[in-house]
This record gives structure tokens, C-alpha cells and sequence, in this order.
């Protein structure tokens, strides 16, 4: 399809995904191969000819900001970490909804005491209060009453299940409370794990397993959640997951 129509920015857009899909649920993968990293390379390529194409189209510009940082990371290059670290500034004020969670998961796997893990921890609160268009209570932390604020319109449908990401909201709470495991703040982490049971399309998601057991055995994770390749039986965060994409996306 893109070599008939190499002007089409979705189409791009799609490789784009394709190879970070496979890149982030790498551990699928028996041993993830060294080359693994090409898959990095190839999707900033794609979300690149896609933001050129489609330069008002912050999902994109989201994207390629993370990948673009991914790769400066790979090749140990600042310039190219800092250059994609301020256009996800830029995704971030096209379309928040959409891009903080993005943002996110891009410094993720970040060791926790990493200035940029707190500020991609940060974000994950900011992308609630704006999704409410309020202030999340960090000290309490849940968010039942704020359901009924649910949309499929307007910038706001990003916060919310839908056909894209059938368990959205789920596999959100779930990736942020592994990143608070991962912080140490235990307590709060199963508040918000919790919080990924209030949407209709929880007794049918397929993580119900994997979030009981992380409320049951957040302490235990810690240490585990902070190893940036987790061997073996480890237990590995959203983020390094075979459910990195799947966990909002697949029904």
C-alpha cells in the first residue's frame, strides 16, 4: 500500500506502528535479537514521513517524538534524545489527552530516580486532570466520580474506552500504577490499580489476572519493575510487557 501511495500519511503512520508494536512487546520474542533495535529506526522514519505529510496530526507528532528520543538513546546521542524530547512538548500541547500518556511510557523504563521518569510520572497525573478538566486529588487518588464524565467527542475521547482501545482506561491505570510500583509508592500504586476496574469493559478484559495480582503483590514488584531487561521469570512492568500495546488495544 505505501509503495502505490507513498503520499498517504496514514499508511505511513500504520508501518510507523507496526514496528513499535513489535519493538515494545519484544519480550514475546524467545530472545529479543540486538536488531530489535531496528525496529526504533524504521518507525521514527515512518511517524516522520507521516508528520510531514500530516503536520497537524498531533497522534503522529507524539510518536515520532518518542521514537526520535528512543533513538538518540540507542545511538547515545543528545541532540537527537533533546530534539525529540521538545517536540513531544510540542505533541503535548497539540492534543495533552493523547499525548502526556505517550509521554509517559516513552520515559518509562528510565531508572525511577531519573528527573525524566518523575516527569513522565508527573504526566500521567496531568493526563487525568486534563481529561477532567479539573484536579485529580493526588492524595486520595480515585477517580470513580469522575465516570460519568465519559466522551467520544472532541480532544476528550482519547481519555476514554473506545473502538481503537477497547480497554483504554484499564491498561492506563494499569501502566501507571506500575510506574508508581516502580517509584516505590506502593500504597498509592493499588489505589490506582483499582481504578482500572471502573470502566463497563473490565469483566472483559483480559489483564483482570495481572491487575489482582499486582494489588495482592505490589511490594514484591519493586525491585523487579526497576530492571531496565528483565530476565526470565522476572516480573516486568507495563511497559516491558507482552501487553504493551495489547493491553488497551486488543478486545
Amino acid at each position: 500500500a505505501y509503495l502505490k501511495n507513498p503520499n498517504a500519511p496514514m499508511t505511513a503512520a500504520r508501518i510507523g506502528w507496526l514496528h513499535t508494536w513489535r519493538l515494545s512487546e519484544r519480550s514475546r520474542m524467545e530472545s529479543p535479537p540486538a536488531t530489535i533495535t531496528d525496529d526504533i529506526v524504521l518507525a521514527r522514519k515512518y511517524f516522520g514521513e507521516a508528520v510531514h505529510l500530516a503536520p497537524k496530526e498531533s497522534r503522529f507528532l507524539g510518536f515520532y517524538a518518542s521514537l526520535t528520543m528512543a533513538e538518540g538513546a540507542v545511538h547515545k546521542d543528545e541532540a537527537i534524545t533533546r530534539k525529540g524530547y521538545f517536540t513531544m512538548n510540542d505533541a503535548i500541547s497539540a492534543w495533552p489527552e493523547f499525548n502526556l500518556f505517550t509521554a509517559g511510557i516513552s520515559v518509562a523504563n528510565l531508572p525511577a530516580g531519573n528527573e525524566l521518569f518523575q516527569e513522565g510520572l508527573d504526566r500521567q497525573w496531568e493526563n487525568l486532570d486534563v481529561c477532567v478538566d479539573g484536579t485529580l486529588d493526588r492524595a486520595d487518588g480515585r477517580f470513580a466520580k469522575y465516570m460519568p464524565l465519559e466522551t467520544h467527542e472532541g480532544k476528550n475521547r482519547a481519555c476514554w474506552d473506545s473502538w481503537h482501545a477497547p480497554h483504554n482506561l484499564s491498561g492506563f491505570f494499569l501502566h501507571m500504577g506500575d510506574m508508581l510500583v516502580k517509584k516505590g509508592d506502593v500504597a498509592k500504586a493499588r489505589v490506582v490499580y483499582e481504578n482500572a476496574k471502573l470502566p463497563k469493559s473490565y469483566a472483559t478484559w483480559k489483564l483482570r489476572d495481572v491487575l489482582e495480582d499486582r494489588i495482592a503483590h505490589a511490594q514484591n514488584y519493586v525491585e523487579d519493575f526497576r530492571k531496565t531487561d528483565p530476565k526470565g521469570k522476572e516480573k516486568r512492568p507495563f511497559w516491558n510487557s507482552t501487553f504493551g500495546c495489547t493491553g488497551c488495544h486488543a478486545d
